[in-house]
């Protein structure tokens, strides 16, 4: 019973932890403009499909041929299918399976590259090459053939998410096997080996936090490409008909859209997908900026340098009594720190 109660504390203690890091990074990423931006515009997505019943009246099922094609209008915003089905209908409820498809995927891809890379980086040499191996085997294959193949067999979408975790992850094991290389070599993961802790702690109690700036913002940047990546396999007729996605809403406008003069019918989707990605775009390159020390630098040297510009033309310019020539010559001395 005691022993229960320690393994109950010790792991409410860890999602505690967990939960006070988790709100210290979105606070960081909130004081990013860009971040900012992406967390809003994420939100906005994500609020909107979770309140899709109380945001239109419409049913996603409800057929009526009667009104099939119908222009914009105050009843049916972005007008009606040849069905009859409400278009904002659509595109509500078809954020929860583009959403649901780019954030799951992203951070199944995320975990399983980081477990490989470390693991190749870490647990030997045999273990290394066989990884590598499986790395090089897997970025050869042909994804959409096997997808198509596969369609046959099963056309949901849980499908097309093992297939896109099963050849996504190579990229993420090679950054991320890069960055461990150089990551086992520190002192403290050495003060650990030697003081006898197991290879499976050291993993996720020293390197695993280590690299956890580079996987954070690959599953932001990821979530945005699977995201774009079911919209075009949607769009081909891949995956599950009985589904509603922004890809599939994309394939019945491209055939009935453009004759009917619903141009709504071919934006209102796109729109999404590209307001949804360039949110999630917005995030990952925040986490860059608040992660990547040498992005902080770049940022800092461009800002000096401008400012020094403008105080030396704010100096200069007050000199109105010295020749232009000999204000130029002091300007350019002074830039270079030959005077001061």
């Amino acid at each position: 019973m005691e022993k229960a109660k320690k393994i109950a504390s010790s792991v409410g203690a860890a999602c505690a932890r967990a939960g006070i890091a988790i709100g210290r990074l979105f606070a960081k990423i909130w004081k990013n403009p860009k971040g900012r931006r992406g967390l809003i515009m994420v939100g906005i997505v994500v609020l909107a499909a979770l309140l899709a019943p109380i945001l239109t009246p419409y049913d996603l099922h409800e057929y009526n041929v009667t009104e099939g094609l119908q222009q914009p209008s105050f009843s049916h915003w972005l007008g009606t299918d040849k069905n009859g089905v409400d278009i904002m209908t659509q595109v509500l409820y078809g954020a929860r399976i583009s959403l649901i498809i780019g954030i799951t995927t992203g951070i199944s891809v995320t975990l399983l590259g980081a477990i490989m890379g470390i693991m190749s980086a870490y647990f030997g040499k045999v273990l290394s090459v066989t990884i590598l191996n499986l790395i090089n085997v897997l970025l050869v294959v042909p994804t959409l053939p096997l997808m198509m193949v596969l369609s046959n067999i099963s056309s949901s979408y849980v499908m097309m998410i093992l297939i896109f975790t099963l050849f996504g992850w190579c990229g993420t094991a090679r950054m991320i096997r890069a960055q461990v290389l150089s990551i086992v070599n520190m002192n403290y993961v050495r003060a650990a080996e030697l003081s006898g802790a197991s290879k499976s702690y050291i993993m996720f109690r020293h390197i695993m936090p280590a690299v956890a700036h580079l996987l954070i913002m690959n599953c932001a940047l990821s979530c945005a490409g699977f995201m774009v990546a079911e919209a075009g396999l949607s769009f081909i007729g891949l995956g599950d008909a009985s589904v509603m996605s922004w890809g599939k809403i994309l394939v019945a406008a491209e055939r009935d859209a453009f004759t009917s003069g619903l141009w709504a019918w071919v934006l209102a989707p796109g729109v999404a997908i590209f307001f949804t990605v360039f949110g999630f775009m917005q995030v990952g390159y925040a986490l860059e900026e608040i992660f990547n020390p040498r992005v902080k630098r770049k940022k800092t040297s461009s800002k000096d340098s401008r400012s020094a510009t403008e105080s030396a033309d704010a100096i200069f310019a007050s000199m109105e009594d010295l020749p232009l020539e000999d204000a130029k010559t002091l300007k350019e001395a002074y830039l270079k720190g030959e005077t001061h």
